[in-house]
């Protein structure tokens, strides 16, 4: 085999995937996450109840949209479902959650977000995204409730 094709030969090689210097250094799409504490609000009347989302996937996800107009209805006698605007992420999350009353939650089956005013047995494809810092008593009654959900604050957990 002639010189030159050796030569070629040798340098396909040795930037061939394959063949490259293995680096012990993350991706630079991978980037270390700070745990975060996202404080949001539900609006409703003049009113401001606060509430805490998890560091989760999905929580981030439900934060992603506010803010949010919604209207909250009962469902069950239990809790206040709302439709929202698209789909959020389940990735990583368990397959079935038991509510607390003061849940924040998604149900995926029917992609809407629900507000647990009284414990529940878990269910499937239920997720929860935080949990509420007070009493839920402004979102309770009857007949629709029209609230404003918003970012209050994130910032590094510590």
């Amino acid at each position: 085999m002639p010189r030159r094709c050796l030569v070629l030969a040798a340098l396909l090689l040795a930037t061939s995937p394959a063949c490259a210097a293995r680096s012990d250094t993350q991706p630079t799409d991978v980037v270390a996450k700070e745990p975060t504490v996202t404080q949001i609000q539900f609006i409703i009347g003049g009113q401001a109840l606060t509430a805490t989302l998890d560091d989760t996937l999905a929580g981030r996800d439900f934060a992603s949209l506010l803010p949010l107009e919604l209207t909250l209805t009962d469902f069950a006698s239990t809790e206040k479902v709302a439709a929202l605007p698209r789909r959020l992420t389940t990735e990583g999350a368990p397959s079935s959650y038991a509510a607390s009353a003061g849940d924040i939650t998604y149900y995926a089956p029917w992609g809407n977000l629900a507000i647990f005013y009284r414990d529940f047995r878990s269910a499937s494809g239920l997720v929860r995204l935080g949990a509420f810092d007070s009493s839920l008593a402004a979102l309770l009654g009857d007949g629709p409730r029209r609230v404003r959900v918003e970012v209050v604050r994130a910032r590094p957990q510590g």
